[in-house]
């Protein structure tokens, strides 16, 4: 495996594993409360969290918007239990995705469906500052509207 993409996953591993730890943090009832109108409830960013390794693989592989759309419409997660399996899976599919990319491959320009273009490398770092950002959102929401600070580092 490349050493870059070994480190990149790693980062994405702590995300994954905090987030994890989180969500541990919630009761179902939690996931209805939506601390600003007109954004997303706790459960809406848990689950749209929790799918974020997949979805972006699959635009870091050139998805259009149509298979894009079809990804979103499927069963979203809406239990805790169902929130924390997907975002283990997503990270699967993305780390089995990306841990045998040759050099030339990761160097690969992929555009997006709305137009944008990186390397497969960058959709990497794009998907770790997306996770990372999310996870800022949902620790904020645990901790300024729910009144659980989860207690964890969020870095090593």
């Amino acid at each position: 495996m490349n050493s870059f993409v070994h480190h990149a996953l790693h980062q994405i591993n702590i995300a994954v594993d905090t987030t994890s730890q989180m969500l541990d943090k919630l009761e179902e009832q939690d996931l209805k409360i939506r601390p600003t109108e007109s954004k997303f409830s706790v459960g809406e960013l848990a689950a749209h969290l929790s799918m974020i390794c997949e979805a972006d693989f699959q635009i870091s592989n050139g998805a259009s918007s149509e298979e894009m759309d079809t990804f979103y419409n499927r069963a979203e997660p809406t239990t805790i239990k169902d929130i924390k399996d997907t975002l283990l899976h997503s990270y699967d599919v993305l780390k089995k995705g990306y841990e045998n990319l040759s050099e030339s491959r990761l160097q690969e320009e992929v555009t997006s469906h709305w137009g944008v273009t990186y390397t497969r490398y960058e959709w990497l770092l794009e998907i770790i500052a997306h996770l990372y950002h999310h996870r800022g959102q949902l620790h904020a929401m645990l901790v300024h509207h729910l009144s659980k600070d989860p207690g964890i580092p969020l870095f090593e």
